[in-house]
């Protein structure tokens, strides 16, 4: 079921996957002419808060969370990239350290782009330098969007807020007509979410028994995606 109509998504998500696709064969082949490809398993890191970029990444398949640890070692989700999305680039565009951390969250293919491409084609590409300034100023409103979330919203409509957000995510790989099913942690959701372990097990079982989702294992399928917009109080 798509949430036009229904809930505001773009105020709570974001994407890159359309910025390459503003670029000419030419210039795509510019970019990617020193790319190297790496294999990262779940869980394992791909850049470091406070590492010195030497380039950009492009997500071949599988999905990547950028995350921030704060001075209690705690998690927190700040975004959730997909197959085709660009990230590590807000480092090389300012000229500064990666302002916060990323993992493979599931099996992930990465290219690995040499900064020095990534400036020459965004010189070169006037469209291209558009598109990317485009996207830094939605997220910026994601963003800040997020941070009220986390500062204003009760636990169960940030967690309700949280699983539209993943459904979104996980909607990008399935055919229309399929059903859509959340594969992440417990951790994850609870980190993306700003709320402890133990109550995301508790607000799940909660939402289970109300008939929103049912799970299984890791797995969330969203029965009443109507009732979980309810739940999320996102006016």
């Amino acid at each position: 079921m798509s949430l036009s109509g229904i809930f505001p998504i773009d105020r709570w998500n974001f994407t890159t996957q359309s910025i390459l696709t503003i670029l000419s064969a030419e210039d795509y082949s510019a970019l990617v002419a020193n790319q190297s490809d790496f294999k990262y398993l779940k869980g394992d890191v791909i850049f470091r808060e406070g590492a010195v970029p030497s380039g950009i990444f492009l997500i071949r398949s599988g999905r990547v969370k950028k995350f921030k640890i704060d001075n209690l070692a705690k998690e927190q989700i700040i975004y959730v990239a997909n197959q085709g999305e660009l990230i590590g680039y807000h480092a090389v565009l300012s000229e500064e350290r990666y302002p916060d951390s990323a993992a493979a969250i599931e099996d992930s293919l990465i290219s690995f782009i040499p900064k020095e491409d990534f400036i020459k084609v965004l010189h070169q590409s006037p469209a291209f330098s558009h598109r990317l300034l485009k996207a830094l100023s939605h997220e910026f409103t994601v963003l800040a969007n997020s941070i009220s979330v986390i500062a204003h919203r009760s636990a169960p409509e940030r967690l309700a807020l949280a699983l539209i957000v993943f459904r979104e995510k996980f909607k990008d790989e399935v055919s229309d007509g399929k059903e859509i099913i959340l594969n992440i942690s417990r951790t994850d959701l609870a980190n993306m979410a700003g709320i402890a372990h133990e109550n995301v097990i508790r607000l799940l079982k909660e939402f289970k028994e109300e008939g929103i989702l049912e799970t299984d294992g890791r797995k969330i399928r969203i029965k009443d995606i109507k009732q979980l917009i309810k739940k999320s109080n996102y006016s």
